[in-house]
């Protein structure tokens, strides 16, 4: 490698993913978690699924009209399998990949929960649309807001007012229920990867454990890891 060469390489940007129900507040803690970041200096680029990129925001569009729903569990799969599929090749492999933070409002544990515990698609048509989708990519952390059902959709319903529910605000709550319950054993199963945060408390309240979790997981193993190098 050259000299010149050398200045091009980026070391890898964190992966983070926000996953949880309805109304659990992602979107809110992700951008506070993008002002944390820019006032530390780091990039960070704040992205959702599905949608984030061209072609899957018109996917995004298809699938919360409900339009997916008609065409059976399999095929809804199919639809986020195909928006994810643009998101991570056009927009996350290579944010990540210029050493830029990517935040993402749901990733593929969604699609775990969604369609898979709740949907009952088929785990091992999951886990082959994962193998081409995304490959080797896995967030480096997870934060999974947990909420009580009931509270979720009253804070939903807040922040729609007067729209019509979209295709999963609209169902009902032992759907939600289940949904919860999906998270929280994906939260058990990996601990390693996955952090479980009360979403209950305040804004500011949640924001703080989720950037404890990040220094603590994320950027302290970043510090060491340049201060003692392998």
């Amino acid at each position: 490698m050259t000299g010149s060469d050398a200045t091009d390489v980026h070391p890898r940007g964190c992966f983070i993913t926000f996953e949880g129900g309805e109304g659990a507040g992602k979107s809110t803690q992700i951008n506070l978690l993008a002002e944390r970041l820019d006032a530390e200096h780091i990039r960070a680029l704040v992205t959702r699924e599905p949608g984030g990129s061209p072609g899957a925001e018109i996917i995004r569009h298809i699938i919360l009209s409900g339009m997916g729903k008609l065409l059976g569990p399999e095929a809804e799969t199919l639809l986020f399998a195909a928006a994810r599929d643009d998101h991570v090749h056009s927009v996350i492999a290579p944010a990540l990949a210029q050493g830029i933070w990517v935040l993402c409002d749901r990733f593929a544990d969604s699609t775990r929960v969604y369609q898979g515990k709740v949907g009952q698609v088929d785990a091992r048509l999951l886990s082959s649309l994962e193998r081409v989708t995304i490959g080797c990519l896995r967030p480096d952390l997870t934060v999974i807001l947990d909420l009580p059902v009931e509270d979720g959709m009253k804070r939903a319903a807040a922040r729609r007012g007067a729209d019509a529910p979209d295709r999963f605000e609209a169902e009902d709550i032992s759907f939600h229920q289940k949904l919860r319950e999906g998270y929280r054993e994906i939260a058990a199963s990996e601990p390693e990867r996955c952090i479980l945060i009360d979403a209950s408390g305040t804004q500011e309240q949640v924001a703080e454990k989720v950037w404890a979790a990040v220094q603590g997981r994320l950027i302290e193993t970043a510090h060491a890891a340049q201060v003692n190098p392998a």
